[in-house]
């Protein structure tokens, strides 16, 4: 189940790095799908838990992409508390924060988030965004429309092998429902 305020506090994180806490929207996306690619490398979980999918400028986070976009309306304390409007293709940060501030996130996935810092934070949004085309064997040209990336796919694309792919997705289904069913009541 997506955890938009978790998610929220993973863009505040990139934000807090960039120059003036901005940064092209193309380039947030694709560093918290890296963000979530890698967290599923180390951990065998995502971070955000948002539904991955192919697009024409490569895998995103789909309800992470239509808050940027404003299809959907934020939860209190989320996505809107901690990343400001898009305007001229660009997202910032809403408020100045600290790692203190981030208590969704454990310390390892801080790790996670400076190491994608690290390795990509440098790129402009073109570059990562070609990147992805390059380098994420679960993304597929979705040819103007979109389609989503199983987890199965993204396991096996970090380096789990078949059986161990299908455990993580299955676990992570499960999940899911557990959340679900837990939110409905």
């Amino acid at each position: 189940m997506f955890k938009e305020v978790k998610t929220a506090q993973v863009a505040a994180f990139f934000l807090a790095k960039a120059p003036g806490h901005r940064m092209p929207h193309l380039k947030l996306m694709k560093l918290l799908y890296l963000a979530d690619r890698e967290s599923m490398r180390e951990t065998g979980y995502p971070m955000s838990w948002d539904r991955l999918v192919s697009m024409p400028h490569g895998p995103v986070l789909s309800t992470t992409l239509n808050l940027i976009n404003g299809y959907v309306e934020p939860s209190p304390g989320g996505w809107e508390d901690w990343v400001a409007d898009k305007e001229d293709h660009q997202v910032s940060l809403r408020r100045e924060v600290t790692t203190d501030d981030l208590d969704e996130l454990s310390p390892v996935e801080i790790d996670i988030l400076g190491r994608v810092w690290q390795r990509f934070g440098e790129m402009g949004a073109w570059e990562i965004r070609n990147w992805t085309h390059d380098h994420c064997a679960e993304w597929e040209d979705p040819n103007g429309s979109s389609r989503v990336i199983p987890y199965e796919k993204l396991a096996m694309a970090v380096g789990y092998d078949e059986k161990v792919a299908h455990e993580i997705a299955a676990d992570i289904r499960e999940q899911e429902r557990l959340d679900q069913l837990f939110a409905t009541r």
